[in-house]
């Protein structure tokens, strides 16, 4: 893959990684604000921190997926207070708007209108939702992402467990017992068309599974409340459901037999191997494979194939206000203009977290292939830098060229990065232990 940034090519090792080599690439990006996130006052992040540029775009709201990536990799860089602060905002707007949730639960909604649904892009300096403005809020893979991140939190007594985060926690397994969620049709991580997806199902199993942890650990915790009784089986229960249908529908990421729904390849999958560690295993293997073979392309990941967001010539073909709109109900629209397989986007959110996937692997096995693939889509990351070191959304194609869109940066792109990077600083450590070891015993 081309460098986009020639400065930051010259700083690549050839062959694997030492730590003087990381500490240096490391040490540009920090003085180049590659790793500078912009966080609100809220403790949230929006989307994008490229300001009055994108106003059109709608990337100055908060979405809860991109939070809770921004916080995971603030927790996993030991900036743990970074983390907490994300997961007691995102607490505060779902208790503050916990109406949702039991007007679904109760059924006094009907939960096939999305705009009636918990919110999950909103106003990140109010915590407020934002009124008069259509959007695909069925996304069943955003809540599953913020009970997982609380409950890790709470688990490792860094965010609170009281009566307030208990009763809005406690609603979450209630909330998708109402709306089937094993079979519920949801719009997930890409907001489009709704359909039965394995990513969103596997999301809130990682969820589920991490409430259940926390709630078994903190038993009497729990019991105290009134919120908490019978918890933990209706958890155990749901996540029965949720693995018996994720199960069914892999390796697809939807099986349904609507040409407009069915999806054999999507790397949204790619969350459940990490950081969600939901998909383990051959099954892992073959997503993986998926991925490699049909949607890796010269400078980033398609999300899957026919995805028409920003498609060739995208910023020609629509006005400012109109490329980051809800799509969902009107697909046919924005899919006309991909004329190509094969032209569609390419992601920078993916080979960050391939990069962190292979790297955990690695200390599990010491395989040296998962080392290499580790570094593989590490460089893959790096050389997405732009030459103003800024991580991008994407690259697509613009008058023939590969070039980013003006989303940058993107927060949940540079919080991918992160991961990254500390996993090869794991990588690193242990490697070099291994390899003394291995200088020493003559092998």
């Amino acid at each position: 893959m081309p460098f986009q940034n020639p400065e930051l090519a010259t700083l690549i090792p050839n062959g694997n990684y030492r730590a003087e080599a990381l500490s240096r690439i490391e040490t540009e990006l920090r003085n180049h604000g590659t790793l500078t996130f912009a966080r609100l006052p809220s403790g949230l992040f929006a989307a994008s921190s490229a300001g009055e540029s994108i106003a059109s775009s709608g990337y100055a709201n908060v979405w809860v997926r991109d939070n809770v990536y921004v916080a995971y990799a603030h927790h996993v860089s030991a900036q743990t207070p970074v983390a907490a602060g994300v997961a007691r905002a995102l607490l505060k707007f779902f208790s503050d708007h916990r109406h949702r949730f039991e007007a679904v639960i109760s059924g006094a909604v009907s939960p096939q209108d999305a705009s009636r649904r918990p919110h999950v892009r909103f106003d990140g300096h109010r915590l407020t939702e934002i009124p008069n403005q259509r959007w695909p809020h069925a996304q069943n893979d955003a809540l599953g992402y913020f009970l997982w991140l609380y409950a890790k939190l709470a688990y490792s007594g860094h965010v609170a467990l009281d009566e307030v985060a208990i009763s809005m926690l406690a609603l979450f397994p209630r909330y998708f017992e109402a709306i089937r969620f094993w079979q519920d049709e949801d719009s997930g991580h890409w907001e489009e068309v709704r359909k039965i997806s394995a990513s969103s199902i596997g999301t809130v199993v990682a969820g589920l599974d991490a409430l259940l942890f926390l709630a078994c650990d903190r038993a009497t915790v729990f019991e105290r409340q009134p919120f908490g009784a019978g918890l933990v089986k209706a958890t155990a229960d749901l996540l029965d459901r949720g693995r018996s249908a994720l199960e069914s529908i892999l390796p697809h990421e939807c099986a349904q037999l609507s040409p407009s729904k069915n999806r054999r390849y999507d790397a949204a999958l790619l969350f459940l191997l990490f950081p969600l560690d939901v998909v383990k295993g051959p099954m892992a293997d073959l997503l993986l494979q998926d991925v490699n073979r049909f949607l890796k392309g010269e400078f980033g990941i398609r999300r899957y194939l026919g995805d028409s967001y920003y498609a060739p010539d995208y910023e020609d073909r629509f006005p400012p206000g109109e490329r980051t709109r809800d799509f969902s109900e009107d697909m046919e629209v924005r899919d006309a203009l991909l004329e190509r397989i094969g032209d569609e986007a390419q992601w920078c959110l993916f080979d960050p977290i391939l990069s962190a996937y292979y790297g955990r692997r690695f200390l599990e096995t010491r395989s040296s292939s998962d080392i290499e693939q580790q570094t593989f889509h590490f460089n893959r990351a790096l050389a997405q830098i732009t030459p103003s070191w800024r991580c991008p959304e994407l690259y697509y194609l613009q008058h023939g060229a590969y070039v980013p869109n003006p989303h940058l940066p993107l927060q949940w792109t540079q919080a991918n990065f992160v991961l990254a990077l500390e996993a090869m600083r794991a990588t690193i450590d242990v490697y070099s232990q291994c390899h003394s070891v291995s200088l020493k015993e003559g092998r």
